[in-house]
């Protein structure tokens, strides 16, 4: 660690960033107390985060989601060079980019209201923006819009998908906020990350975040990957993961496909959410962070390697080379991201990204002024020439784990449609998801009601949105079932001639 150290101390300074006092006034990890930027260096950090993951993102863009459990064959060609790629990307497909105007939602309130801003302002924000939204994102848009506000709209017990991605694509701005301070990183990622996650799902930004900060204050990726996992509890299933990772690369440092391989046969097991339960797909915040941390150990601080590791890994093929290529884009700086990356993305900076009223260029000055702020916050001084960053050793956050004392136990493909009639589903699991939707006109403005039952027993109504951006994601989910046989019916109450309401799958839970 020593060693780790005093590289830091001598690159940080040939980079034009003076560490205050010798490399002795560091904590004993190595990480220094303080830190001085100049003002351009500063800027210069932050824009190479916000523009490595624009370029990450478009990057793994036409491989996201068609290679699940496996690699991107080294024979597949992923493109890059066009000069006007990012462009037509923004053009063509903006809702590509939903890793960067997810964070500029956070960003934008921030910017409005202050660093202070409150979770239900940044959740309102987040439930009401014009997007369209998956997963454990759609489950808390629709719990928000129906009352469920945060912390409760992230946690598992009312959202399914509580341990998916989700947060960790979007996590980024709060990193990029709080330059060498990790733990400040952290308590924003607390407010932000529950308003769609718990658990292994909130520690992917949480981690994500730590290492945004960290590449602030260390250009040694092995250093900012090791520390920043400090910030999650050894005794989660997250942790032990990328600890898994981080061993077959200390075991393996040059062949980045044995990492992958351990990935596959020990992580590559989704736990909870029904989407990928029993499926090659996976969404798992887990899995998926550790594809970037290959992408950041085997790409050697080289962005182009970084971030096609990252990208070859497979799964969610876009977002982890994002992460990937922000955080290394961070340790970089935008004048250090190489020519025939940064060459695209150039002239693509006064572009809005869809659903924001904010560009690149507008987005490196919000993030700068909002970093400035967090800095005083917590200890740093700015002045007319120069920025000290009081530096954070990294802590861990509290323990949290979904589906605590579950695991799956089958999921049964149905093709089930209300409209003809009640349906019953026989279950005897402890736990219960049920997915399905609504099909047909979704500008009918049609909320199917759809009660559920228990053996006869009526026990929720379930209001369903034809209406894509509200619609509920499962029909109905059960955490604290006894195990013993029951029958599941759904009856329609409100039929109509332009929609059809569907149950497609019931996922089971067994308590362990």
């Amino acid at each position: 660690m020593m060693n780790i150290f005093f590289k830091t101390c001598v690159s940080l300074s040939a980079l034009g960033v003076v560490l205050l006092g010798s490399c002795s006034d560091k904590y004993e990890s190595g990480l220094p107390k303080k830190v001085t930027f100049s003002q351009e260096r500063l800027m210069d950090k932050i824009k190479g985060g916000w523009a490595g993951q624009t370029i990450g993102v478009t990057y793994g863009a036409p491989t996201e989601f068609r290679y699940r459990g496996e690699m991107i064959p080294d024979s597949v060609e992923i493109a890059w060079g066009d000069p006007e790629y990012i462009k037509g990307w923004m053009e063509k497909f903006p809702g590509l980019y939903d890793d960067i105007y997810m964070d500029l939602t956070f960003v934008e309130v921030f910017d409005r209201l202050g660093v202070d801003a409150p979770v239900d302002s940044l959740a309102s924000a987040f439930a009401h923006a014009g997007y369209n939204l998956w997963e454990a994102n759609q489950t808390a848009r629709y719990n928000i819009l129906n009352g469920v506000m945060p912390p409760a709209s992230g946690f598992w017990k009312n959202n399914p998908h509580a341990d998916d991605i989700d947060f960790q694509i979007e996590a980024d701005f709060a990193g990029l906020m709080s330059p060498g301070m990790p733990n400040t990183a952290a308590v924003i990622c607390d407010s932000v990350g529950h308003i769609m996650n718990y658990g292994d799902g909130w520690y992917g930004g949480v981690y994500m975040a730590a290492m945004y900060s960290l590449a602030f204050v260390s250009d040694s990726v092995e250093f900012v990957v090791t520390e920043a996992l400090k910030c999650i509890p050894e005794e989660s299933r997250y942790h032990k993961c990328i600890s898994d990772v981080i061993a077959a690369y200390h075991e393996s440092p040059d062949n980045w496909k044995i990492a992958w391989q351990r990935c596959a046969e020990n992580w590559d097991t989704t736990l909870g959410c029904p989407t990928g339960a029993y499926e090659p797909y996976n969404i798992d915040a887990a899995l998926n962070s550790a594809y970037v941390v290959i992408g950041l150990l085997y790409g050697h601080g080289d962005f182009g390697k970084t971030v096609e590791i990252a990208t070859r890994c497979g799964q969610d093929s876009d977002c982890n080379p994002a992460s990937a290529g922000g955080i290394l884009g961070t340790m970089l700086g935008y004048s250090n991201i190489p020519a025939e990356w940064l060459g695209p993305l150039k002239i693509s900076e006064d572009i809005d990204f869809a659903f924001t009223s904010s560009s690149l260029n507008d987005t490196y000055k919000m993030g700068y002024d909002q970093a400035l702020k967090v800095i005083e916050r917590n200890g740093g001084k700015v002045s007319d020439t120069e920025i000290t960053v009081k530096c954070q050793e990294p802590k861990a956050v509290k323990l949290e784990q979904s589906y605590e004392g579950l695991k799956p136990l089958r999921r049964t493909t149905y093709a089930l449609k209300l409209n003809d009639g009640p349906v019953e589903a026989p279950i005897d699991g402890n736990a219960v998801v049920v997915m399905g939707g609504v099909d047909g006109n979704a500008e009918s403005g049609y909320i199917a009601e759809v009660e559920v039952s228990i053996d006869g027993e009526p026990v929720e109504i379930e209001k369903m949105p034809a209406d894509f951006a509200t619609r509920k994601y499962d029909v109905y989910w059960n955490y604290d079932l006894d195990g013993k046989p029951h029958k599941l019916k759904f009856n329609l109450l409100n039929p109509n001639d332009e929609n059809t309401v569907i149950i497609r799958y019931v996922f089971e839970m067994k308590a362990e």
